[in-house]
Order: structure tokens, then C-alpha cells, then sequence
């Protein structure tokens, strides 16, 4: 491999600093009420027009474990999760000692001051606040003392950085859906807590929270689990069957909520869609994938362990080719794994899951808008093709809110495919068979129950058929069914939705990338770009790749996929679907369960091109 590049320098570790430039990492216990005020700060951040990210890590108990939650702040709209700590909140003792060193040099650190400091360095700022004493003074009911606390961090940021306590109270109001009251106990708290720093702390001089424009005008935050249902719901969803997982439970919550809204009979006022908690995964998948036969558009969502229970259900789909959706909120795996963690590490499973010669549909949506979208994608592909298709999400993009640009409803007619009514069925004379491929496409003609023909039936099997769907054990038979679902597989390149492409003139090496890592892959070419290495970036949205993701492969001299998994999944399908450019193909994957920072892909990436230059 050779590639002609400039010398790659090592780009600097994340300088410390600046306006609306830097990351606060906050450190307390699970079950503490520390998302209500975590929640308050990013949403007032993003009222002030402040790009910002939330990166919640959160333990898989109840309560009581440790948790941190990680808001950066980027006046240049970089947005990916930064490895550098500038701001330390403490409030958890379990873990003040670990948490106080993760302060960058220059840093500071805010903290409970009935925690202990560790080790007190030369190199960081302490405030200590009196946590204890300001709920005391605000006389709270004692079952609330210990949620409201968490608001003293948020006074103290508030008066230490420059947040507007106007936004921080407008951001109580829309947490507690207008409830003034329960705002208003918060909001005291939070002033308290401004008071107090105002004379004992005051502001920094080196990091500080200014108003702007220029990104956030006309768009909203939300988490990508909400987008999801939102897109289902415009998409014609009837059924959604799911059994409760983590980090997909809230998708299907969600479309509970938003049902009982935007779906209901205007004469009945009943909803529209049900929403089905079933007993376990393979109840969820069976009624999705009974639902589709009938006509319906149905949907579960899940995550990795409920993937390997659905396995059966989705050869089923495939195989008798039955329209359905599976939403999956990946996860960290193996077995259990870490299940309050993110990964991409279903990619292998979801594209071949089944018993055999088995492919699918599967999309990978970036952000809460593509979320949207995919949400009526998805059951468009499911009915076009006739089969299961998958929509791959993470625990990052569906948990996690982000900034999105406002979701663009559609009006367009949904896209049942080829669906025989009983006037098809006469003009036909019996020459229907419902595994016939009429069209050359692999997609076969089918009929919907209650369809008033006497044609109009035929047996839906998952065991061997002919092109009448009568059974069949015979080898022709057999095979010329797998021949038409390759050909409906290639079919499906051209429906899928395409790659986004950023091409630059000159350069010759590219990315490959998709889902939630285009944050950290946009980021590290803008740093790479800043050393002289120009980069290309095709960020993959579906499976079976098409046409142009052929092309960019072909055209860059090496490319460097980047995923979050161990394994290199997706490097190991694109080698086997071109394997004439396998050796240009080098897997960049990591898998720790965090999302993928632009200092790791910058790092590998210079790495690499170093030892091929040497």
C-alpha cells in the first residue's frame, strides 16, 4: 500500500480552556436525582445557544451505584465525547478520590465539602460547597433533601461559569412539565446555591459560559429512542410488542406516550396503535411478525440478548417473507455484558441472524433526525421487500440527548410494494402464486387476509416451498427459492437508503464509518485536515451496501473503517463483499463502551500512516 501523505505530526492532547470550550464531568450516585439537574444544565446550555453533547454513564442497579455525566461544550460545534476533563463535580464519596483526578491540569474541581480530598494538587482549583448545610437551611421535606441537593452543584456552576439562572429556571419548567410548584423548589435551591458562590467562589477566569448564535437557531434536543417512536408513529406503526430492555425500554415507552397524542380515532378518540408488554422476546417478535402477515406495520424493539431470542422469528420473516421491524438499541455484549453501555457490536448478528442462508435489511440512523426518518424507512423497505429489516441504533444515540435539526414529516403515500387486491387477482386468472417472481426483481405478489377472492389464499410456511407456496422438498425447488431471494437481496441495494459522501479533491485516504461514531469521525478529519491529511468519509446508512459504496472503496488508495465494536464487524462484511480490495481495508475498532472520541480515530489513523510511510 502506498500512500502519499505529508508527515503526520501527533495533534496535541485537548487543550485546556476558553469560552464555551470545555467539558465538565459530574460524578454522583445512580438514584440521587442528579438527571433532573443534569438535564437542567444541558438544556439551559442549549437555550443559550451552546452546541453541547450529554454523555450519561450510568451503572445497570437501581440505585446507589456510581454514575457521571459528561457535558461538553463546543463554541465550533464538535460534538463527539471528549476524553479531557476541565471541570470536576463531586458529589459521590465512593468514588471522590478517583473522580478529583480526572481534572486536567489547569482544571477545577467543585465538590461536597464533607468529602475528603485525596490528594490536593498544585495544578487544580478546589471549591468546596456546603452541600448539607444549604438543604438544611432550605427547610425541604426530608424525603425530597436528598434529590434537590444535586441543585447546589448547579447554583455553583451557574454563578462560577455564567449561566443564566433565567434559562436554568425555564429549563426546571419544561423538566417538570410546567408544575411551578416543584420548579420552584428546585429554582430556590439553585439560588441558594448562586448566593452562596457568589462570595465565596465567584467567576473563573478561565473558563466561562457566554450566550451565542450561530448553531442552535431552529433546533431542538432530544434523544434518539424519542425520534425513533416519533418516526414509527408517522409511519403508519399499528403494533409495537416489546418486552423491557436496556436501552431500548424507553423507545417503546415512548411510543405509548406519544400514541395516546398523535394517533387516535377522531370518532372514538381511541388510539390507533397498540402497545403490547409481552411476556418475554420471542412473544414480542411472534406478534410483530403475526401482525405483518396480516397487513399490519409492526415493530419490537430490543437489544443484543433479545436479538439471539428472536433468531427463530426473524429466519421465519425472512424465509416466508413477511414484512416486519426490529429496533435494536445495541449495547455491550457478551452474554449480559454491560448492558447500561454503548457498542455496535450487532452488526454481524442483525445482517445474517437466522438459521442458514439468511441476510437482512438493516439501516444505521446517525442522529435523532435519521431516527425519524428511518422510523418510516424502515417499514417502507419491510413491505417493498417483503421481509424483515433491522434499524441499528446505540445506547449513545437512543438514550442520550442530542441536538438535532427538526424532524421533516413526510405526507407521501406509504410504500406497501406489491399487494394483490381482488380485482388483481380476476384480471390474473389463477396465474398468481405467491413465491412467483413475476417481475424479475426477486420480489414476489402477495395478498392480504380478508381479501375477497377465492385465489387470494395460500399457506405461509418457513419450511421448504415452491412458487405457489406448496411444500416442497424438492432441490430444484429449493434452490430456485434462494436464487430469488439473492436476487431480492440485490434488489435491495437499490432501495436502501445511500451513503453520505464528504469528499475532498486530492485526497487518498478514507473512512468508512456509521451510526453515532460521525461525531467523533467529523471531529477527527477536522483535526487531521489541521496536519495536512486530507481525508475522505462515506458514512454507511444501510445494508446491503449499493453502487457508490463500491465505488469509494475502489477509489481511495486505503481506507480505515471505524466502529465500536472488538471485532471489526463491518469491516469483515465489506471484505466479503469486495474482496478484490480487501488488503486497502483496515479495521480501526474499539470497544470499551464509551462512544468513540476524535483523539482515539486521529491517534490510530497517524499511528497507522506513520508505520506504512516507515
Amino acid at each position: 500500500m502506498s500512500v502519499a501523505v505529508r508527515e503526520a505530526p501527533i495533534v496535541k492532547p485537548d487543550a485546556p480552556a476558553a469560552v464555551n470550550d470545555f467539558a465538565i464531568n459530574v460524578a454522583t450516585a445512580n438514584g440521587s436525582g442528579s438527571q433532573t439537574s443534569n438535564g437542567v444544565l444541558l438544556r439551559a446550555l442549549f437555550k443559550m445557544g451552546i452546541p453541547i453533547n450529554g454523555k450519561n454513564l450510568f451503572p445497570s442497579n437501581i440505585q446507589g451505584l456510581p454514575t457521571w455525566y459528561i457535558i461538553r461544550l463546543s463554541k465550533d460545534g464538535f460534538l463527539a465525547r471528549r476524553e479531557v476533563t476541565d471541570i470536576q463535580v463531586c458529589m459521590n464519596g465512593r468514588t471522590v478520590a478517583e473522580d478529583m483526578e480526572r481534572a486536567a491540569p489547569g482544571g477545577i474541581v467543585i465538590y461536597d465539602d464533607s468529602l475528603p480530598i485525596a490528594n490536593k494538587r498544585s495544578d487544580v482549583t478546589y471549591y468546596g460547597m456546603p452541600v448539607k448545610d444549604l438543604v438544611k437551611e432550605a427547610k425541604l421535606p426530608h424525603a425530597l433533601r436528598d434529590y434537590v441537593a444535586n441543585m447546589v452543584y448547579v447554583g455553583v456552576l451557574a454563578e462560577l461559569l455564567g449561566i443564566e439562572p433565567d434559562e436554568i429556571e425555564a429549563a426546571l419548567l419544561h423538566h417538570f412539565e410546567g408544575k411551578e410548584k416543584a420548579a420552584g423548589l428546585n429554582m430556590e435551591m439553585v439560588n441558594r446555591a448562586i448566593d452562596w458562590a457568589s462570595v465565596h467562589v465567584g467567576h473563573h477566569d478561565g473558563y466561562r459560559i457566554e450566550r451565542m448564535t450561530g448553531f442552535n437557531e431552529g433546533k431542538i434536543l432530544v434523544d434518539g429512542n424519542t425520534a425513533g417512536a416519533l418516526g414509527a408513529l408517522a409511519g403508519g406503526l399499528s403494533l409495537a410488542s416489546w418486552y423491557p430492555i436496556t436501552p431500548s425500554s424507553s423507545l417503546a415507552e415512548s411510543v405509548e406516550k406519544y400514541a395516546a397524542a398523535l394517533r387516535t380515532d377522531p370518532d372514538t378518540g381511541k388510539s390507533t396503535v397498540a402497545v403490547i408488554q409481552a411476556e418475554d422476546e420471542l412473544a414480542a417478535i411472534g406478534m410483530v411478525v403475526g401482525a405483518g402477515w396480516t397487513g399490519a406495520r409492526a415493530m419490537t424493539c430490543t437489544s443484543g440478548p433479545g436479538i439471539s431470542l428472536m433468531s427463530e422469528f426473524a429466519g421465519l420473516a425472512y424465509f416466508a417473507e413477511v414484512p416486519a421491524v426490529i429496533w435494536d438499541i445495541q449495547r455491550m455484549g457478551p452474554s449480559t455484558g454491560l448492558p447500561t453501555r454503548t457498542s455496535q457490536g450487532d452488526i454481524h448478528a442483525a445482517y445474517y441472524l437466522g438459521h442458514g442462508d439468511t441476510r437482512h435489511v438493516v439501516l444505521f440512523p446517525a442522529n435523532p433526525a435519521e431516527c425519524f426518518e428511518f422510523g418510516r424507512v424502515a417499514f417502507d423497505l419491510a413491505e417493498e421487500l417483503q421481509t424483515l429489516v433491522f434499524v441499528l441504533s446505540d445506547l449513545d444515540l437512543g438514550m442520550n440527548a442530542h441536538i438535532s435539526e427538526p424532524f421533516a414529516y413526510s405526507d407521501a403515500p406509504f410504500k406497501r410494494g406489491k399487494v394483490l387486491s381482488a380485482e388483481d387477482l380476476e384480471v390474473r386468472q389463477g396465474s398468481w402464486g405467491r413465491y412467483m417472481d413475476v417481475d424479475g426483481d426477486g420480489v414476489a405478489y402477495r395478498t392480504l387476509p380478508g381479501t375477497k377472492h377465492n385465489m387470494a389464499a395460500y399457506f405461509t410456511r418457513g419450511t421448504g416451498h415452491n412458487e405457489y407456496g406448496y411444500y416442497s422438498e424438492r432441490p430444484d425447488d429449493w434452490e430456485q427459492n434462494l436464487e430469488r431471494l439473492k436476487r431480492k437481496f440485490e434488489t435491495a441495494r437499490q432501495l436502501v437508503p445511500g451513503p453520505v459522501l464528504e469528499e475532498v479533491e486530492g485526497a487518498q485516504v478514507g473512512i468508512i464509518s456509521l451510526g453515532s461514531n460521525h461525531d467523533g469521525v467529523d471531529e477527527a478529519r477536522a483535526r487531521l485536515a489541521a496536519t495536512g491529511l486530507s481525508t475522505n468519509y462515506l458514512r454507511l446508512r444501510a445494508l446491503p451496501i449499493e453502487e457508490s459504496v463500491r465505488s469509494f472503496i475502489e477509489e481511495n488508495e486505503t481506507i480505515f473503517v471505524v466502529e465500536a465494536n472488538s471485532d471489526g464487524q463491518l469491516h469483515a462484511i465489506l471484505t466479503t463483499e469486495e474482496p478484490a480490495h480487501a488488503l486497502k481495508l483496515n479495521s480501526m475498532a474499539k470497544c470499551d463502551g464509551l462512544p468513540l472520541s476524535a483523539r482515539y480515530i486521529v491517534e490510530q489513523i497517524q499511528e497507522a500512516l506513520e508505520e506504512e510511510l516507515i
